[in-house]
């Protein structure tokens, strides 16, 4: 576990934890690779997976309500605490070691329910890292990345495993077929030679995956007997704060400005 890039614990200041998988197997460490190869991965993409690693940044969102938001793609989560959270009485060290051990541990327990009968091989590990950014600005600028970076990988990996499952090259040529090539190369092979609109692809796989906390108004049945009269179910709707996914642009400003409380003013 890498901890980096870390400054003193001032009210400007958010911790972002970035997780990404890998695995052990006795004394050898496998790469996150390898994982995927041996338990059978759907290639480019894999909706199991994804589910999985999204239902444990929840969990993770679940234990810890001081994170604010948190986003993923492919192999990885980032979660982000609050400038003002005094968890763990802000210590980098603790706030990781939490985080990567839920996520972990919610991994393995949830497996079952994304992947059925096919057995998890081996015990998977997720490393990471703690990072302060002072302002909401440096904050966004972060995210921007990480989802300009899904973007870029799963257009290569949309066009490189349709080359070789639809077009039959293999995987050596698939890659010197994309050599060089612009995004713009890349659309146009996966449009003129395999009619596919790539922005007409799930946004779960262009987008990635963000998750913030939500105010949602339920409306209960509640049993009420007063004096005099039979008991009787009347409706009570009441307001419940819950984790909400979304597969959308985090770069723009619209997101920011629907969510405005997702993170606190600079100020």
């Amino acid at each position: 576990m890498l901890i980096e890039r870390l400054g003193a614990a001032g009210r400007s200041c958010f911790s972002a934890a970035s997780l990404r998988p890998f695995s052990s197997s006795n004394a050898m460490a496998k790469s996150k690779f390898e994982f995927a190869e041996q338990h059978r991965f759907a290639k480019p993409n894999d909706d199991r997976a994804l589910g999985l690693m999204s239902k444990s940044a929840r969990s993770v969102m679940e234990e810890l309500e001081d994170i604010t938001i948190a986003y993923g793609q492919s192999d990885e989560f980032s979660f982000v605490f609050k400038r003002t959270t005094t968890w763990f009485k802000r210590r980098a060290s603790k706030l990781m070691t939490h985080v990567a051990s839920q996520f972990s541990s919610s991994y393995v327990f949830y497996w079952k329910e994304f992947f059925g009968e096919q057995p998890l091989l081996y015990p998977p590990g997720f490393d990471g890292r703690v990072v302060l950014y002072p302002t909401n600005r440096n904050l966004r600028d972060y995210l921007s990345w990480r989802q300009a970076d899904c973007h870029i990988n799963n257009l290569y990996n949309t066009v490189f495993w349709t080359l070789v499952q639809r077009g039959g090259l293999t995987t050596t040529q698939a890659e010197d077929r994309l050599k060089g090539t612009l995004a713009s190369d890349k659309n146009e092979i996966l449009f003129s030679e395999f009619d596919i609109n790539y922005n007409n692809e799930s946004a779960l796989h262009r987008k990635g995956t963000t998750l913030i906390w939500e105010k949602r108004d339920e409306t209960v049945s509640k049993r009420i007997k007063r004096p005099n009269e039979e008991e009787k179910l009347v409706p009570v709707t009441r307001s419940r704060r819950k984790v909400e996914i979304y597969h959308c642009d985090i770069i723009g400003d619209q997101f920011w400005e629907e969510h405005p409380d997702v993170l606190e003013d600079d100020t």
